[in-house]
């Protein structure tokens, strides 16, 4: 009997409002669904029912460590090896894991990792074989983080301001600009790039063949 081969996992990161989402969905709707599955980082967020909603309001989510990256990398080493697992949902509104909710995540030919510090953490990046970085300027990337969240995650417009200044600005300067050293392709300009898609989605669909 062959061999399963081992799943091509894919990296996509960038500053918040890079345009990840729409470079995932672009190759997402290339690619049979049957041979593809997501983990985005963003549901990896360390849960914390056992803080008190005013401590869990205190967090810096925009810091490694609001992530589970242990959990994540487990997962991704899972599907590796043939495993299913079960990818948590994350509340923004009552900022921790939703109780009993998951996602079911079947082991697939390729698996897209997406967040906005997946090159960051070392042991993670190693899991990448292909990394993507989603370069966007900061104008650009500001007003589509407030649009989303004001739409998505009930927020208003001066609490998305002061965020970004707080804290979204300086982890970007910190903990995302700086490992773009170690991407293996940078995207300009996010989903308005067809062109680097399109050479993406090739090299993905000559692995699946």
């Amino acid at each position: 009997m062959k061999n399963k081969k081992r799943p091509l996992i894919i990296g996509i990161t960038g500053g918040t409002g890079s345009g990840k989402s729409t470079v995932c969905k672009a190759i997402i709707e290339n690619i049979p669904e049957e041979n593809i599955a997501t983990l985005e980082q963003d549901a990896y967020y360390k849960d914390q029912t056992h803080l008190t909603f005013e401590d869990r309001l205190k967090t810096n989510y925009d810091h490694p460590l609001s992530l589970d990256n242990k959990l994540l990398i487990k997962h991704i080493e899972d599907l590796c090896e043939g495993k299913a697992i079960e990818k948590p949902i994350y509340d923004y509104e009552l900022h921790t894991r939703k109780d009993n909710e998951i996602v079911n995540i079947a082991p697939k030919d390729i698996i897209i990792v997406e967040g906005i510090m997946i090159l960051e953490d070392e042991n993670l990046r190693d899991k990448l074989d292909i990394k993507i970085y989603v370069d966007t300027e900061d104008d650009i990337r500001i007003l589509r983080r407030i649009q989303r969240d004001i739409k998505e995650r009930g927020r208003t417009v001066d609490s998305v301001i002061e965020q970004y200044l707080a804290t979204v600005k300086p982890a970007h300067d910190q903990f995302i600009e700086p490992y773009k050293k170690y991407a293996d392709i940078i995207i300009p300009e996010g989903g308005q790039n067809e062109v680097a898609i399109d050479i993406v989605i090739s090299k993905i669909r000559t692995q699946l063949d």
